[in-house]
């Protein structure tokens, strides 16, 4: 039955020609840096899935933000485990995404012609920064609103535009409760919206163009 219901699928979604694209395809001799990109793939499906746990329980109000996490850490059930692999799992990704930019340029991977592919890899670099910043303000405790305070008013240095920058991202002049529910907006939809359909377009690069090969002694 299973083999009829697979053929049926796959007359329709060429569901073997997608693993033959996709999964079926020569790759270069690698070791444990060519894994890097997988593994941020992994962590934004990591943090996609408690983000979605932890907004079950959380509520992005100045009165009851706080309230919530401390609830969600001590009287939901492992509410401590998922909030803390969210917590870390978001450093983390920073940092793997970072190692693996890093990685792309020391072994000069960005030329062509993946020179679209790192472009749209920077532009990954600095959503995924982006979702760190706003989800660092919304536990709404002291450390987390110093810290986007002194965020917003770096980001308005700059020139020309920096005023606009920071009244933006505070919805004002000062942090106030819109503050918290448009970093709260861009944390869990603008942002992993963007990610997602650059991550598509990534990995459809990366497919097309196909992984780069260490450079060697005569390279």
């Amino acid at each position: 039955m299973w083999q009829k219901i697979y053929q049926w699928l796959d007359e329709r979604l060429g569901l073997q020609d997608l693993y033959k694209s996709f999964l079926d395809r020569p790759e270069p001799k690698g070791n444990w840096w060519n894994t890097l990109g997988s593994a941020s793939l992994f962590l934004f499906l990591l943090q996609g899935a408690t983000g979605i746990f932890l907004t079950i329980y959380y509520t992005p109000s100045p009165d009851h933000a706080y309230d919530s996490i401390t609830y969600i850490m001590n009287d939901v059930a492992f509410g401590w485990l998922i909030r803390g692999i969210h917590h870390w799992g978001a450093t983390l990704m920073v940092l793997v995404v970072f190692i693996h930019m890093l990685r792309v340029f020391v072994t000069a991977s960005y030329k062509y012609p993946r020179e679209l592919t790192w472009i749209i890899g920077v532009g990954l670099l600095l959503l995924t920064l982006g979702m760190g910043f706003t989800g660092y303000l919304l536990p709404w405790n002291q450390r987390s609103y110093w810290a986007t305070m002194v965020g917003t008013q770096i980001a308005g240095t700059a020139p020309l535009i920096g005023e606009f920058i920071k009244r933006t991202l505070r919805a004002g002049s000062d942090l106030s409760a819109l503050t918290l529910q448009r970093f709260f907006s861009g944390h869990i939809w603008w942002l992993p919206l963007l990610l997602m359909l650059l991550i598509g377009v990534h990995i459809y690069l990366v497919v097309r163009h196909g992984e780069s090969q260490f450079p060697g002694k005569d390279d």
